[in-house]
């Protein structure tokens, strides 16, 4: 396949199958709890735990990448994925619950990496803001359809059948990458040859932080919101539908966030909306107006993506953008491997998974200044870079 809006589509769906199994813990956690006799706070270890690969492969996954080859790399994430989800399906062990996690996050990490820089490649330079709009949209709409399809399965079969259909829809991935094709020349800059500055690596590293934060205050609401409508006596079925809402409008949020930024004023939507959905997240810990607040998320909450996922390309040059995007998904995924594990504990301690989401709307709450702090960053550096 040459066409790259046909590839944008391939990249589209084998991205999606990493949120789809990222949330399948999430969406089932009543359920897993009721199995392995566990707790929210291991919920939360094991829904962390799938990010913890990435603190240590987010770095050199650009490398590997470059060393295997496209289809090589991307075909073993998703066989790492797959086999993941297999041990998870047919364990009634605990420690080999947090194994099949482990080997699945390594794989999805492998795959974020890999994407990113294949849908980079058909698209650099020409509408590429449209394109990875698109591309990030894979995520809400992977989560939303777990969180629609796999409570009615557990419930139905069983958490292992939960497991057993992450890893069904890995492998369609895989014959789904078999169709993908390099683009003709290419368009990618140096790999990793240069190094980054030190205000330019600050700029990074908060950056980073700043997705990671942000990111670990939505996660709160699909990785603990089913647990706390339970709480509240809704169905798992009922309780992952009604989150998936969230989800839902955020495919339309996001791009309409890059839209609007890209004609305005990306700092300023960033910072508003940033101090909204904390207040929702807030809100909706104390509130019986369930639906109405997260319609409200879904619709506000998808606007700082883009602006936020910019950020580093402001001060990356071509020759240092691997390491520099190396740097910032390590932010990201350590945020996104300690947030659910802290936030468990919290919910274990409080007795309640509201607990959860109050962190959440904490992490969101630390945006606006980081935000302000990169700006500054940045400031100083283009003074420096200009005298």
């Amino acid at each position: 396949m040459r066409n790259r809006w046909g590839i944008l589509a391939i990249l589209f769906v084998v991205r999606l199958t990493i949120a789809f199994q990222f949330q399948s813990v999430a969406a089932v956690a009543p359920l897993l709890q009721q199995t392995f006799g566990v707790g929210l706070a291991d919920i939360g270890i094991l829904i962390g735990l799938y990010f913890t690969p990435g603190v240590v492969l987010a770095l050199p996954g650009g490398a590997i990448g470059r060393t295997l080859g496209d289809k090589p790399t991307t075909i073993a994430a998703l066989l790492l994925m797959t086999g993941g989800s297999l041990v998870m399906a047919t364990t009634d062990v605990w420690g080999w619950q947090m194994a099949g996690r482990l080997a699945s996050g390594a794989g999805g990490v492998l795959l974020t990496v890999q994407l990113t820089k294949m849908g980079t490649d058909w698209f650099a330079g020409k509408e590429i803001a449209t394109a990875m709009a698109i591309f990030v949209n894979s995520w809400p709409a992977g989560v939303a359809i777990s969180l629609l399809v796999l409570p009615a399965i557990g419930t139905a079969y069983g958490a292992g059948a939960v497991f057993l259909s992450t890893g069904a829809l890995t492998a369609i991935g895989i014959m789904l990458i078999t169709l993908y094709q390099p683009p003709p020349a290419s368009t990618t800059g140096a790999a990793g040859s240069g190094r980054l500055d030190r205000l330019a690596l600050l700029a990074v590293i908060v950056a980073g932080g700043i997705w990671g934060l942000y990111n670990v205050g939505f996660a709160m609401i699909f990785s603990f919101g089913p647990s706390l409508l339970a709480e509240r006596g809704w169905t798992i079925a009922a309780a992952g539908s009604a989150i998936s809402v969230v989800m839902w409008l955020s495919v339309i949020s996001v791009p309409s966030g890059g839209y609007l930024a890209d004609r305005g004023n990306p700092f300023v939507l960033t910072i508003v909306a940033s101090l909204v959905v904390a207040g929702l997240l807030a809100w909706l810990t104390r509130s019986d107006a369930v639906i109405t607040i997260l319609v409200l998320i879904g619709l506000i909450g998808g606007f700082p993506a883009g602006p936020i996922m910019s950020l580093a390309a402001r001060v990356l040059a071509p020759e240092t953008r691997a390491i520099g995007m190396g740097v910032f998904y390590t932010l990201f995924y350590g945020a996104m491997m300690l947030g659910p594990a802290i936030a468990g504990r919290l919910a274990k301690s409080a007795g309640s998974a509201a607990a959860a989401l109050d962190l959440g709307a904490m992490a969101v709450l630390a945006c606006p200044p980081l935000m302000w702090l990169f700006e500054r960053i940045v400031s100083v550096r283009h003074r420096r870079t200009q005298s």
